[in-house]
């Protein structure tokens, strides 16, 4: 459908200006009438630009939409004014287009849930799903508030794990800086000093100044294979199911950071699901959509196999043990809820301890990141220093005063 942008006046003289997609002019004054807009001068956008401008809807704006859905809901505000004003205050171009396109479906007759669920590149499908729910029983502020404080954890969550990332990165960048600089220059300068002086080299000096040659004759190739390699991985890992499926696994098996995966993605499922439930989303189906949020093809492969167990008749804690990935937490939490029907608390439990579970572990391995990577800078600094340094100090030892 094209996009155009538009210049228009509200019912009391208030200039508008946005973009929406419309089937043409007439479609266009349509949907703004619908919005209490009147249209006065409007543009085509072009496809190029249309794709230069659609960029993301970050997970902050979803936080304050459904913050402010909320807060305006259950203040009795309407749901078209709500929408207004939302598109008004947001500060991104894409996300306010979106926010129009949405008014003017709901404008048209349309469900929230189903203006919501034209957009699946901004609403998730569980998003779309907790909002229908939420319309058919009458809470659809209660949802609002549900989403707002998991999508702030989710981002808590992932503002945790860019801090965690962000001093190793720093450290690799200044060890691939100061690397490249000493091979690159320091080692050659001191290799021809070395040659002049005439002596016999360490094998250590020897094999520093190969892999100095090595890297000044060949360092678009130590660059670029590794990059190929990375692009090529990630393409087969897209497009093969297979490859994802092991490269899913070996991220779950991995030391340290496995673990900690593997808790971040019980802790997403436990509290989705909660939320489905306390929605009234049928289990089954709160499963099926959790297979496409968990963000792991191994983890979705056990809960497709739990859906078969309990479509077949067997309880919900009995299929969980036996898909035979979720932990006894997770299994035996499941099996207090179902024995005293709140599983719906004995799911966010399961959120809250591994959540706090995740931020200490986190904790400990910045702490033992931090000292390994300036000990693995030290060594490899003290192993060029050493190889360059040491045979010049031979040299000199050996002069006859």
């Amino acid at each position: 459908m094209p996009s155009f942008n538009y210049k228009a006046i509200d019912q009391i003289g208030r200039p508008a200006m946005g973009q929406m997609d419309a089937l043409n002019e007439v479609d266009l004054e349509i949907r703004l009438e619908r919005m209490g807009l009147d249209l006065i001068t409007y543009r085509a956008v072009a496809k190029s630009a249309s794709l230069l401008n659609s960029s993301k809807v970050s997970n902050q704006d979803l936080v304050m939409f459904c913050f402010q859905i909320e807060q305006l809901s259950s203040a009795g505000v309407p749901l078209l004014e709500c929408l207004t004003d939302l598109r008004e205050s947001s500060n991104n171009p894409y996300f306010q287009k979106v926010l129009g396109a949405i008014s003017a479906e709901v404008e048209g007759g349309k469900m929230l849930s189903q203006a919501l669920a034209e957009h699946p590149h901004v609403f998730s499908e569980v998003f779309v799903s907790l909002v229908s729910a939420g319309e058919q029983t009458g809470q659809l502020p209660v949802v609002f508030n549900n989403l707002f404080n998991t999508l702030r954890w989710q981002d808590e969550l992932m503002s945790q794990t860019k801090k965690l990332l962000a001093y190793p990165a720093f450290v690799a960048v200044v060890v691939f800086g100061a690397v490249a600089f000493l091979m690159s220059y320091l080692v050659p300068q001191m290799a021809s000093f070395l040659k002049n002086m005439g002596q016999e080299l360490p094998m250590n000096t020897k094999i520093l100044i190969a892999l100095s040659n090595a890297f000044v004759d060949y360092w678009w190739l130590m660059i670029g294979v590794p990059v190929l390699a990375v692009i090529g991985l990630a393409t087969v890992i897209k497009t093969n199911p297979m490859a994802r499926y092991r490269f899913d696994m070996i991220k779950l098996q991995l030391p340290y950071t496995g673990p900690i995966l593997n808790k971040i993605i019980m802790a997403r499922f436990a509290r989705y699901f909660a939320l489905m439930y306390q929605t009234g989303i049928p289990i089954l189906d709160a499963i099926k959509i959790c297979e496409k949020i968990v963000g792991n093809r191994v983890v979705a492969d056990a809960l497709s196999r739990v859906h078969t167990q309990i479509s077949a008749g067997e309880s919900m804690s009995e299929s969980f043990r036996n898909a035979g990935l979720f932990p006894q937490l997770v299994v035996r939490m499941i099996k207090v809820g179902e024995n005293t029907g709140a599983l719906d608390k004995s799911l966010l439990n399961i959120s809250y301890f591994y959540d706090r579970d995740v931020n200490d572990s986190m904790e400990k391995l910045l702490k033992m990141i931090e000292p390994a990577l300036t000990v693995f800078l030290g060594l490899i600094l003290g192993f060029i220093m050493y190889s360059v340094l040491g045979p010049v100090y031979d040299s000199f030892s050996k002069l006859k005063i």
